[in-house]
């Protein structure tokens, strides 16, 4: 008895196949080996189109069938997480009617402000506990006024995860969780926002049907089965965005609970039970996966989208071919603040904790006679770090209280630099736990098609590695540091 799980991110598709009677990976694969193209026909924009996605997990699951064929034909449930704050059009008969504008597109932030004044901050706030942003329905709202004509033409909008999930059901559905990223969720009265609808002047009948995170959504179709080369009838049974997924996995469910994670962007994700909000909505509140209108579970969210992205930059622009464990060799040589030189990871979009603000990423006190390239991979690292622990500090003040946070040994946690940086500018420890998104969505999927009784027993061989404590040295080191960095980034968002 097995299940399986889908992570379909920007920059790939993961599957894993874990047992479900202990909780043991059995094996995973990835499609494709480099990053999918993003395309940006305008300075700000990002899209991607959501058949490259079922492309490539059709790819993933072929890698994963090669070797472990017995085991798939035994697959009884799938989870699927994915890509938050997307948005994917399609017709009545299911087509797709333009590429998707992903996460990182910042096209909508003005739309967002003008919805923010019509509705009002304070009602957006208490209702949406965020202001409209730059989320999915601003970036519905520009299709209408930009691309009058696919708007026409759409049936039903959905998050990258729901396409997926119709592609193997032929069902649309969406959830709280879901509501909440795109910002169409009311907390206050518990129930789709008729406040945003009517500010952009959104269609109700668009929006789908709403169902549990952890339901039987549908089985997969004949036509998917054979797709996918799996059995025809497998329960889909869990769909959540990457994020809260992410927590899921790490079994960050309740209060004083905190994840994070350090891919293509960079989140931290505080389990809460109330309706808090930041009053300059530089962080995020959104339903967690376990949220119900009767039992209040939010995350409350610091996303950096420069993170993995400029490291990566870096490996293909500057690395000269050398891969991301040599990369972090070269930066351990190089002390703490690496001699001065500091980079703001802002390159990839406007930024949540800046106030949707897009400076760009920048380089500063760079010295042509002192800095080489190990100087530029810390300061990287050193930088997205220090990005993150601005938004924590905003999510102190907001009061949620930190005691640790936990990990998985995946992305750039599994550059011991990083790590180092992190729990010293942090000052919190680090549990380190051996899983990823796509593990998460398989264990959710063992809890949606009720092979668990309770969530508790969905996290059955989870695996912790190690705790990452801060050194009180060090501490004190990257507490200047961060400060000087902090210094910079003012200047720019004055």
């Amino acid at each position: 008895m097995y299940l399986l799980g889908y992570d379909v991110g920007s920059s790939s598709i993961k599957v894993s196949l874990l047992d479900a009677q202990n909780g043991k990976l059995i094996a995973s694969a990835t499609s494709p080996e480099k990053e999918m193209e993003i395309t940006a026909k305008k300075i700000g924009w990002a899209e991607q189109h959501p058949y490259l996605w079922w492309k490539h997990l059709l790819l993933a699951t072929l890698k994963l069938k090669k070797k472990n064929s017995k085991q798939l034909k035994e697959v009884i449930a799938i989870g699927i997480s994915y890509q938050m704050h997307g948005l994917v059009l399609v017709d009545k008969n299911k087509n797709v009617l333009r590429p998707s504008i992903i996460w990182c597109d910042s096209r909508a932030v003005p739309i967002g402000e003008k919805a923010t004044k019509k509705i009002g901050a304070k009602k957006c706030l208490s209702h949406l506990l965020n202001y409209p942003g730059n989320f999915t329905a601003s970036k519905l709202r520009w299709v209408i006024e930009n691309e009058p004509e696919i708007y026409r033409k759409t049936y039903k909008f959905m998050l990258p995860g729901e396409f997926i999930a119709m592609k193997m059901t032929d069902k649309i559905f969406t959830t709280i969780p879901g509501l909440a990223e795109e910002m169409l969720w009311d907390y206050k009265n518990k129930c789709v926002s008729k406040d945003v609808l009517k500010a952009m002047n959104i269609s109700p009948d668009l929006v789908p049907d709403i169902e549990p995170t952890f339901f039987l959504h549908g089985e997969l179709t004949k036509k998917a089965a054979d797709e996918l080369g799996l059995k025809q009838g497998i329960k889909i049974s869990y769909i959540a965005g990457d994020q809260p997924n992410n927590a899921f996995s790490l079994n960050v469910l309740n209060p004083r609970e905190v994840a994070a994670t350090a891919g293509t962007s960079g989140v931290i994700f505080a389990i809460i039970d109330e309706n808090l909000y930041d009053p300059l909505c530089r962080i995020n509140t959104f339903a967690h996966v376990n949220y119900t209108k009767d039992k209040i579970r939010n995350g409350v969210m610091v996303c950096i989208n420069g993170t993995g992205i400029l490291n990566s930059w870096l490996k293909h622009n500057v690395a000269d071919g050398i891969d991301y464990n040599e990369m972090n060799e070269s930066a351990e040589k190089i002390k703490p603040g690496s001699d001065g030189l500091f980079i703001l990871p802002y390159g990839n979009g406007a930024e949540r904790t800046l106030q949707n603000k897009n400076i760009g990423a920048s380089i500063h006190n760079l010295n042509f006679n002192i800095h080489k390239k190990g100087h530029l991979y810390r300061a990287a690292q050193e930088g997205i770090v220090f990005a993150l622990n601005y938004g924590l500090e905003v999510m102190n003040k907001t009061g949620v209280k930190i005691e640790k946070i936990c990990a998985g040994y995946a992305n750039m946690f599994l550059s011991p630099v990083f790590r180092q940086i992190f729990t010293n500018t942090c000052n919190v420890p680090i549990e380190l736990y051996l899983t990823d998104g796509s593990q998460g969505a398989a264990r959710g999927a063992g809890v949606g098609a009720e092979i668990y009784k309770n969530l508790k027993d969905a996290f059955i061989g989870l695996q912790k590695i190690k705790t990452e404590q801060p050194e009180k040295n060090m501490v004190y080191i990257y507490k200047e540091v961060y400060n000087n960095w902090k210094k910079i980034l003012s200047d720019y968002i004055k």
